[in-house]
Formats: C-alpha cells, sequence, structure tokens
C-alpha cells in the first residue's frame, strides 16, 4: 500500500509547477501549489503537510531558506529540493541541511515518485520508531515498578530523585531482584529518554573481546577484525550505557573505563586519536564490590567513580508484601486475556518461599505453572516443589530442640539454626544435609550464604559433596 501525505509544492515557474502538480494528483496525492517562498510557508503555518517540494533557485526567497525556516518551525516535514544539473553541489549542500533528498531538471517522473515514496516511507518508519519509544519509556517508567511495600515506594524515590541528574549510579542487589527494571527506569525518566540506551552485560562476554565492545576498533586491530566498528559507549553517545556485572570486568579494563569517565573520550582498539563521547554510566553488581576493592579484584578508584550514587533493589524476601500484585501482573503477561484465578493458598506458599531468584524466579514459576494449568484457576496443586517444600513444618521434638524464648525470637536466627544442626548431624556434608532437610542443594547453599555458615576447619575439604 502506497504511502500518502499532503504536499506543498513550491516553484516559479509556473508550466513546471503545474506540470509536476499535474502528475502528483494523478499518482493519488493531495497538492497545494505557490508561486513563492514566503506565500508557501504562509500556507504551511494554517495547513498541515507532510512533504515540501521546493525549487532550489526562486526570487526573493530560494530553497535553501526555505529549507531552513521549515526545519526550524516544522523539524518533522520532510523537504525535497528541486534543482537543475549544475546546482548539484547546492542540493548536496541543502542535504546537510536537513533536506531528505533532490530531484533534478528536467523532470523524470519515475524518479520522482519514488524519491517521494522512499520519503513517506522513512516518515512511517520514524513515526513508528517514536511509538515505539514512547511505549518502551511508558512501559520502563518508574510508575511501571510494582510494589505497594516501604521498601519499592523508597526504590521508586530513590529513581525519581537521581533520573533527573546525570549522576552515575551504581545498582546493587541479589540476582533476579530487578536491577535491569531500575536502569531502564532510570533512563526512560531522564531527560536522555530520547536518546538510546545501550545495554552491556560484561559477563556474557569473554574478557579478550570485551574492550572492542565497549571502545569499538578499527580495521585489522586484531585477527577478525575485517572493518571499522564503533564501540558501545560511542552508540550510547548523549543517551545512557548500561554496565551490568561490573564487578566480573578484568582489573586491566578497569583501568581503560576509569580513564573514560574521568576524560570523557574513548579510544578505539587499533587507534590513537580519542573522541569525545557524552554518556551517563549506570552500572549494576551482584557481588559485594566493597570486598573485592579490600581483596585487590576491583580497582578503589574506579569503585568511588562508579558509587556516586548508590542504590541497591531489595530482594523479594524482604517485600513480600508485593507478592499477590507481582502475581497478578505476571498472570496476565503469560495468560492475555484470561481471567486466571490465584487461590489463596497459592498465594501463601508465595509468602512463605524465600525466592532465591527473587522476582525473576516469580516470574518463571508463574510462567510454567500457567503452561500446565487445566483451568482458569491456578491452585496448590500446581506449586513446584520447591515452593511446596517451603511450607513444610519441621519437627523439633527431643534431644537439641529449639526453645522458644516467651519474648520472642528471630525467624531468622531459628533458620540458621536448623540449618547449622543438619549440617552437623550429617557430618556437614551438604548433599546429605539438602536431603535431610528435604530441599535442593541449591537452596540449602543459597541459606549457608545468607548467614553466613562455613564449616569448621574450612579448606580441610569437608562439606563439599
Amino acid at each position: 500500500m502506497k504511502a500518502t501525505a499532503r504536499i506543498l509544492l513550491i516553484d516559479d515557474d509556473e508550466s513546471f509547477r503545474q506540470i509536476l502538480d499535474y502528475n502528483l494528483k494523478k499518482e493519488g496525492y493531495e497538492v497545494v501549489s505557490a508561486p513563492d517562498g514566503r506565500k508557501g510557508l504562509k500556507r504551511l503555518e494554517t495547513e498541515p503537510f507532510g512533504v515540501v517540494i521546493t525549487d532550489m533557485k526562486m526570487p526573493d526567497m530560494d530553497g535553501m531558506e526555505v529549507l531552513r525556516r521549515v526545519k526550524t518551525k516544522h523539524p518533522e516535514t520532510i523537504v525535497i529540493m528541486i534543482t537543475a544539473h549544475g546546482s548539484i553541489e547546492m542540493a548536496v549542500e541543502a542535504m546537510r541541511e536537513g533536506a531528505y533528498d533532490y530531484i533534478t531538471k528536467p523532470l523524470n517522473r519515475d524518479a520522482l515518485f519514488m524519491t517521494l515514496e522512499k520519503a513517506l516511507q522513512y516518515r512511517d518508519l520514524r513515526e513508528e520508531n517514536l511509538r515505539l519509544k514512547e511505549e518502551l519509556g511508558e512501559r520502563f517508567r518508574v510508575g511501571r515498578i510494582l510494589g505497594i511495600s516501604p521498601a519499592i515506594r523508597g526504590l521508586v524515590q530513590q529513581i525519581e530523585r537521581v533520573a533527573e541528574t546525570d549522576a552515575t549510579v551504581l545498582i546493587t542487589g541479589e540476582t533476579g531482584a530487578g536491577k535491569d527494571l531500575a536502569a531502564r527506569a532510570i533512563h526512560y525518566s531522564s531527560p536522555r529518554k530520547d536518546h538510546a540506551l545501550i545495554e552491556v552485560n560484561c559477563g556474557a562476554i569473554p574478557k579478550d573481546l570485551l574492550e572492542s565492545e565497549l571502545f569499538g576498533h578499527v580495521k585489522g586491530a586484531f585477527t577478525g577484525a575485517g572493518r571499522d566498528r564503533k564501540g558501545k559507549f560511542q552508540a550510547a553517545n548523549r543517551g545512557t550505557l548500561f554496565l551490568d556485572e561490573i564487578g566480573i570486568m578484568d582489573t586491566g579494563l578497569q583501568a581503560k573505563l576509569l580513564r573514560v569517565l574521568q576524560d570523557h573520550q574513548v579510544t578505539r582498539v587499533g587507534e590513537e586519536k580519542p573522541v569525545g563521547v557524552d554518556v551517563r554510566i549506570l552500572a549494576a553488581t551482584n557481588a559485594e564490590l566493597r570486598a573485592a576493592v579490600d581483596e585487590g579484584r576491583f580497582r578503589e578508584d574506579l569503585y568511588y567513580r562508579l558509587n556516586v550514587v548508590p542504590l541497591h533493589v531489595p530482594p523479594l524476601r524482604e517485600h513480600r508484601e508485593d507478592i499477590p500484585l507481582l502475581t497478578e501482573h505476571f498472570t496476565k503477561v503469560y495468560a492475555p486475556g484470561k481471567h486466571v484465578e490465584v487461590q489463596e493458598e497459592v498465594l501463601e506458599a508465595f509468602k512463605a518461599y524465600d525466592w532465591p531468584g527473587n522476582v525473576r524466579e516469580l516470574q518463571n514459576v508463574i510462567e510454567r505453572m500457567l503452561i500446565f494449568q487445566t483451568g482458569d484457576t491456578l491452585g496448590p496443586e500446581s506449586l513446584p516443589q520447591e515452593v511446596v517444600q517451603s511450607r513444610l513444618t519441621i519437627n523439633v521434638q527431643g534431644e537439641g530442640c529449639i526453645q522458644l524464648p516467651p519474648e520472642g525470637a528471630s525467624l531468622e536466627a531459628l533458620e540458621r539454626e536448623i540449618v547449622v544442626k543438619a549440617l552437623e548431624m550429617n557430618g556437614w556434608n551438604q548433599a546429605r544435609a539438602a536431603k535431610f532437610l528435604q530441599v535442593p542443594r541449591h537452596i540449602l547453599l543459597y541459606r549457608m550464604e545468607k548467614y553466613s555458615i562455613q564449616p569448621p576447619g574450612k579448606g580441610s575439604g569437608q562439606g563439599t559433596a
């Protein structure tokens, strides 16, 4: 289907204007003609036009001046220049100033219609990109971070404050907690939202390729570099670069990243001349960077350069009251157009589970449950085993039972004591202790890491089964 638009035709040559007007209308376009630039611009002030076709050489106001005024007041309007063969250089200059293309006299009808069709396709594609960008911004704006808990409300308030600035942000949190969502919310709520957000997972790219990925390279810089290539920094110019899993980055590359953050310039691999970049940096890690600094695995100066504004995304177990809202959201995502009832027993089981994989694990569990559901209800029979196990009541009768003081006790302290007791009873063999507690081994390892539980005489080889 041919793209359409109202066309404003400006040309002082009456006979040429009439011929062009006739041909365009015959092709199905709506055309309004004007004999000079001033009259054409006056029509543009009062009527909408998608395309302006203007002659280059006209008395009083030439085509270049028409172009400049159109692009100043109506930057979205496409301008096509008409020029004689001897004025090609002027037409090229016009394209540098914003014209879409030019056509030459004498007129070639096929060339005209092809140029016009491509221009309108370009317009439609540009409008579609703007629409998608607006949808993406709406999807990731701060208000789309779901949660009513104090922890999430506090996170949203921090994001709103920091989004208005250009400050570098270090986002911390466990795997699956939503660090990437926080980064997107910052970008799409910031003044840079109309420019690119480039995301780089530093842990997913081999360290010998990460430098080229970030900074780019020139042809022949290394084996396989068959052409010049811009890096992610240049691709994110005027926008935001999100460096996920920053703690995994090689220390040698950390020094180069630090230099870019200080100088706002990048040097491509195999090139000596730096190029200036205007990029906001967001970094994320699920590791404790301060500990990595103390151990010599992460540069202290880079740590302080990244940690201008620390932002912590809480694990799901710290905002369990948001689980019903998140569950409702994910059921709508994975069962669009259907009303799925989630039984209260399922929600209670979800609230009782610790979610070591956080929101991402909840999302995956709900998707899996919906795949295997037979009706419009999610009941306890569809719960995965790891969630079911978390609801089992532990019998602590007999020798070594846990005594609860009348003034109350910490649930986490009780859980830690149970884990330690199970490990002791099984000679600190993790596989046997996990089987004893009726949980997968990775859940036991998560609890041990959570409560800093280590076998006695660590390093002796115990507890590795």
